[in-house]
């Protein structure tokens, strides 16, 4: 079985366990994390308003610097809470988009919701992960990273137009 766990600064211990616990002994599980495009912005603004005639000292350079920091460090600690075999990977790009890549061919991938955690519902999903959710091409574990809020949180339905005849 292959087992993908994004791996997100704030919500990958959740995404971790859950991996752990539904991922069959000898299974291979990737450790993923996506870094997003700022680095490329900070080079292009750095190029295109802040670096004519200048070399050196592009800020995007050290943004990518500090991000693959960043990664290896929450990479590093997701495989020690792992306890197993893990392959790390990190990729660079639209994080939604990466995420759903990665996942071709995976027989499961492990999502925290990263949205309003205080309530039951779709807006306990954040614009990314909902987007793999919605993307995914193969089975979504979604998981609170945190105790799930109460039922009685769900808003009630819509009210419904008087019926008429």
């Amino acid at each position: 079985m292959n087992v993908i766990a994004w791996i997100v600064e704030g919500t990958w211990p959740a995404c971790v366990d859950a991996a752990r616990v539904h991922a069959p002994e000898g299974s291979d599980l990737v450790l993923l994390h996506v870094s997003g495009p700022e680095a490329e912005a900070a080079h292009g603004a750095y190029a295109g308003l802040l670096g004519r005639g200048r070399v050196g000292n592009d800020p995007g350079t050290a943004l990518e610097d500090l991000a693959a920091a960043a990664a290896e460090r929450v990479l590093a600690a997701a495989a020690e809470r792992l306890g197993r075999p893990c392959t790390r990977q990190e990729r660079s790009g639209r994080v939604e988009r990466e995420v759903v890549a990665a996942a071709e061919g995976a027989d499961l991938l492990v999502v925290a919701r990263d949205g309003d955690r205080t309530h039951l519902g779709p807006r306990s999903l954040g614009p990314a992960s909902r987007f793999v959710v919605d993307h995914a091409p193969c089975p979504v574990l979604l998981v609170w990273p945190e105790t799930a809020p109460s039922t009685s949180t769900i808003p009630p339905p819509p009210a419904r137009p008087p019926h008429h005849r």
